[in-house]
């Protein structure tokens, strides 16, 4: 199953505010010659709350073709609503996804027993392998190390995005779930200790602008090279701050396009990256060796 960095992968915008489809295919071959070890599609990152039911399964397929199996491919079809939540999913899964990723319904504010039932409706009515996707920072609802215990039996089920950046919670995961249940982290301020302490890799926003930095630590750190990982973390520890000095991907697809990789296409809610961050923002590139327009 999958190891190492997992980008997930900004969605591209036109003028128009449609998908930039050859700027997708841009990203794309950016992360194949990087070294990245997955992508993972309309996720948070991906903007998926702004994408229309079939302009997300569209997104999802087009994706596909343009990667044609060179990286393995997660689709990002969690919702609040488990009827939604299978539709798009199963829309999804007829391209040739590799995995599913699925996160924790937000705003309805499902009790334990509520997300345990959801995730559970879904794998049965799907036949493609799912990452659970915990981050209670935006959905509020907080998947317990219990629940992700009682789900880990599921075969469906093979691992999980955990988010929480709280090392402990690694640890009462761990010490509940089966040895082969994939553990991911979300959050790359701690990624690299995460896979110290027994992850498997990093769901990472991080990846999007620096593909190459972000696979060789997880490379180095999963080999057991932890000084040579913790180097590299140092050196992108001002991009980790800087991608989130407003609400992610916002600085990422400020950053992305200062790169020429996309152009500055954001959707409201989400606004461009305030000015008096661009300083910041073009530091932390310059520090991880990144260019502008060299992408």
């Amino acid at each position: 199953m999958f190891t190492g960095s997992l980008v997930a992968l900004v969605t591209p915008f036109d003028e128009q505010n449609r998908v930039d489809y050859a700027a997708l295919e841009r990203l794309v071959e950016f992360h194949v010659d990087a070294g990245t070890d997955g992508l993972v599609i309309a996720g948070t990152t991906g903007e998926s709350a702004t994408l229309e039911k079939q302009e997300h399964a569209t997104l999802i397929h087009r994706a596909v073709e343009i990667v044609a199996g060179r990286l393995p491919v997660i689709a990002g079809t969690g919702s609040n609503a488990t009827k939604q939540t299978i539709e798009l999913s199963l829309e999804a899964g007829k391209a040739a996804i590799d995995a599913y990723l699925m996160v924790v319904p937000y705003y309805n504010k499902p009790v334990q027993e509520g997300i345990y039932r959801h995730f559970t409706a879904i794998a049965e009515a799907v036949d493609k392998p799912i990452m659970l996707y915990n981050v209670p920072g935006r959905t509020v609802a907080d998947m317990l190390p219990e629940t992700v215990a009682r789900l880990a039996t599921n075969p469906r089920i093979f691992g999980i995005k955990e988010a929480t950046g709280d090392m402990e919670r690694l640890r009462r995961i761990k010490a509940q779930v089966p040895e082969d249940f994939r553990l991911y982290s979300g959050d790359d301020f701690t990624a690299r200790e995460f896979m110290e302490l027994g992850g498997h890799g990093v769901v990472t926003v991080t990846g999007n602008v620096a593909p190459k930095l972000m696979a060789d630590l997880c490379r180095a750190q999963l080999a057991g090279d932890t000084e040579r990982a913790r180097a590299l973390d140092a050196q992108l520890r001002p991009l980790h701050e800087a991608l989130f000095l407003e609400s992610n991907p916002i600085p990422a697809k400020w950053m992305l396009a200062e790169m020429g990789l996309i152009g500055g296409g954001i959707r409201l809610p989400l606004t461009p990256l305030a000015a008096q961050y661009h300083e910041q923002a073009r530091a932390a590139l310059e520090h991880a060796g990144i260019a502008a327009g060299q992408g």
